[in-house]
């Protein structure tokens, strides 16, 4: 099994920063991908970007290119989500996602294990 723990959500002025974590434990080595995913209150979750574990191959979302960027720390087995010039609809609860697969993938139906969530709130 895989566990998944987000942080670092919270409430930021549009055109703000915020930095997402995601560590991973337990058979972590099963895992090559990892995924953002948001889910806004009435709508569906939706895939923010991916990466490789192995090789930093990333996917961003069109909406979040050149704003968002995906990171790993191998050794601290943690995905980074790197949120600058965050807007208002940008709010929505985000998730990390691992998947036992080398092949990026943007359909929540790939991903095996999930983390809880964290929220982040953009105000105007």
């Amino acid at each position: 099994q895989v566990q998944l723990v987000e942080s670092g959500g919270g409430l930021v002025q549009a055109g703000g920063s915020l930095r997402l974590s995601c560590a991973a434990s337990g058979r972590t080595l099963w895992t090559d991908v990892m995924g953002w995913f948001r889910e806004a209150p009435g709508k569906e979750r939706e895939v923010v970007g991916a990466i490789r574990r192995s090789n930093s191959n990333t996917y961003y979302a069109d909406f979040v290119k050149g704003r968002f960027t995906i990171s790993r720390d191998n050794a601290k087995n943690t995905v980074y989500l790197q949120m600058n010039s965050l807007k208002p609809e940008d709010t929505a609860i985000y998730y990390c996602a691992a998947r036992t697969s080398v092949i990026l993938s943007t359909n929540t139906r790939d991903y095996q294990y999930w983390g809880q969530g964290t929220q982040v709130t953009v105000s105007s």
